[in-house]
């Protein structure tokens, strides 16, 4: 009989819900595969196999985790701004002698008619609107919003998942909503709210870029803010598939690991 296997992957993201279900669906029936969610959003998707939820207590949290749960293999499938967790990740994995790989969907790239102005941060942000905009489509989530509560003189439309915390702008309309959203509904926004300038984080995906085609073609100026990197020395894989055989690789176990199109 072969020993079961257990993958922990760190989840929030479309990718690790569809890498969660890869493995399970047509995978190693001896491979164990549990998803950990941060608990950040209230209602968070539906997802295939085991469910943890909650924090670590830090990098040392997670070895722990790790050793005591007897994980072979750990995944790193949070969102691209997620980088405090992606960092203990990787010391965690050092310290339990666990391999590591980061699943990112690939960033956005500028298309032609794109205004486009790269930041830092969402500081950076909030410094580069004034001479941009008066009403902003700020659509950075909801924990960041203390970066642009000293604007009072423009104007927020703010979508969000779940509600958000601490300081925020005080000429504001909340939006909760959650994607994919569409092209068109993109559009109705910034006709009806009379938005002139949109803020993002360059999250990448699908879900959320009808926003930059409804800018570009409004010829409204993008100020948006580039991801952290990935912490140094970890393998980064850009889609489930390629997540999928890199984990075969490593544990040896699973279908063949030759790509196919079932694996993307």
């Amino acid at each position: 009989m072969r020993i079961a296997r257990h993958v922990l992957i760190l989840g929030g993201t479309t990718e690790a819900r569809l890498l969660a279900g890869l493995l399970l669906e047509g995978g190693d029936p001896a491979l164990r595969v549990t998803t950990s969610l941060a608990g950040r959003v209230a209602a968070p998707g539906r997802l295939p196999g085991p469910v943890r939820t909650g924090g670590f207590g830090g990098a040392h949290g997670m070895a722990r985790w790790l050793d005591e749960h007897g994980v072979d293999a750990l995944i790193d499938a949070t969102h691209p701004f997620a980088g405090t967790i992606s960092f203990n990740a990787a010391q965690a994995a050092s310290l339990a002698h666990v391999p590591l790989l980061a699943l990112r969907r690939p960033g956005w790239t500028p298309g032609e008619g794109d205004d486009w102005h790269p930041v830092g941060s969402l500081s950076e942000a909030a410094d580069a609107l004034s001479s941009l905009g008066r009403r902003v489509f700020l659509t950075t989530g909801r924990t960041g919003l203390a970066a642009f509560a000293h604007l009072d003189a423009l104007w927020f439309l703010v979508r969000s998942v779940d509600p958000p915390e601490g300081p925020r702008p005080a000429d504001l309309e909340m939006l909760l909503d959650r994607g994919p959203f569409t092209l068109e509904g993109e559009r109705e926004l910034l006709r009806s709210r009379r938005i002139d300038v949109l803020v993002s984080k360059d999250s990448g995906g699908a879900a959320t870029a009808p926003k930059l085609t409804a800018a570009r073609e409004a010829g409204l100026p993008v100020v948006l803010v580039r991801r952290p990197p990935v912490p140094e020395g970890v393998t980064v894989a850009e889609d489930p598939g390629q997540a999928a055989r890199w984990l075969y690789s490593r544990l040896g176990s699973g279908p063949d690991p030759r790509p196919d199109s079932r694996l993307g």
